[in-house]
């Protein structure tokens, strides 16, 4: 067993065992091999390195009571990754290959699973890469898939707690007819700025609003947004700029099995004080209920406790990943 505090295990990297990858040149997948290797060797003309041919996935593996491992919806990831490859002009992506080679990565490396009761999961992050030499403006002719997985306790080591969020105006993180869409990495590069000016105002996350008018809400930095209007109904913003999230598509399904009214549609920033409870949702945290929500002079305030409504919907969600509720969907796949 590897030597590992499970109670202070954080949201970093941890080495493991092994990763798990693939080469796809001439039109061909290699067959997927582990390795203990931790590096890449890149090219300096690399085309993920200079035109950002670069996409990825996050999705988690869980130890139950009785001791086994399931992986939660690792098919939704892989057809997300395949919109993303085909969104950069990269190489198809089999769902049997995906879902086949994080079965695999994650079978090598069971004993970095956190026990159960830890609050902790096996964090699995599929990265696709152009790697062949390339100056011109083009898409690679080669690309490596990569499969790696690191133990991560539980987002929040003392229960779920509210945050602080900072509405931008200042920055867009998605063109309406960009990449908001697709997991690539640019996304990610272009939040950047704007989450250090949120955390250096005393905010734990950022807001963005639609880059066209500022007149919608679209999502937080890393998480889609979750808005419960007074009559107790899901509101969640539809729009091609926000990605499509894993999480928030299986809380909608969970809301509605618990008789909750679901909308996804545009929310006006006025909307804002409709709403009596205000979430982020995504892989790490299923849920960061919001505390309040500020704009200028503006703020929105939600409570100092997560609202009842999120609350019961993070509880489902865990109980299904852990084993404790009956996965009623088949959203689980045991290794």
């Amino acid at each position: 067993m590897p030597d590992i505090d499970w109670d202070k295990l954080d949201f970093q990297y941890v080495r493991t065992k092994s990763n798990l990858r693939h080469t796809w040149e001439n039109g061909e997948w290699s067959e997927g091999r582990l390795t203990s290797e931790q590096t890449l060797n890149l090219h300096i003309a690399a085309t993920c390195l200079h035109y950002g041919q670069a996409c990825f996935e996050g999705l988690k593996a869980f130890k139950r009571r009785d001791g086994k491992v399931h992986i939660f919806r690792p098919w939704e990831n892989a057809k997300r990754m395949a919109d993303s490859s085909k969104r950069l002009l990269g190489p198809d992506i089999p769902e049997k290959l995906f879902v086949d080679s994080v079965v695999k990565v994650v079978a090598d490396n069971i004993e970095y699973v956190p026990p159960y009761g830890s609050g902790g999961a096996l964090y699995i992050r599929p990265l696709l890469i152009g790697v062949a030499p390339t100056i011109g403006i083009a898409p690679s002719t080669k690309y490596e898939l990569i499969i790696l997985v690191t133990p991560v306790g539980p987002y929040y080591k003392s229960g779920v707690k509210p945050v602080d969020a900072l509405i931008m105006d200042e920055y867009d993180r998605a063109s309406p007819l960009g990449t908001g869409g697709v997991k690539i990495g640019a996304n990610y590069a272009a939040s950047l700025v704007p989450s250090k000016i949120a955390q250096e105002r005393g905010f734990s996350i950022n807001l963005f609003l639609d880059a066209k008018e500022h007149k919608y809400v679209e999502e937080f930095g890393t998480s889609n947004f979750i808005g419960i209007t007074q009559n107790g109904a899901y509101v969640t913003p539809e729009s091609p700029s926000v990605l499509p999230s894993i999480t928030n598509k299986s809380l909608i399904t969970l809301a509605k099995d618990l008789g909750i009214e679901v909308e996804r549609r545009p929310v006006p920033i006025e909307e804002l004080s409709n709403f009596v409870e205000v979430g982020a949702c995504g892989t790490a945290v299923i849920i960061t209920p919001i505390r309040k929500l500020v704009r200028d002079d503006k703020t929105w305030f939600y409570g100092d406790e997560c609202g009842p409504t999120l609350k019961k919907l993070y509880d489902e969600m865990t109980g299904i990943q852990f084993g404790d509720i009956e996965d009623r969907h088949g959203w689980t796949f045991e290794i």
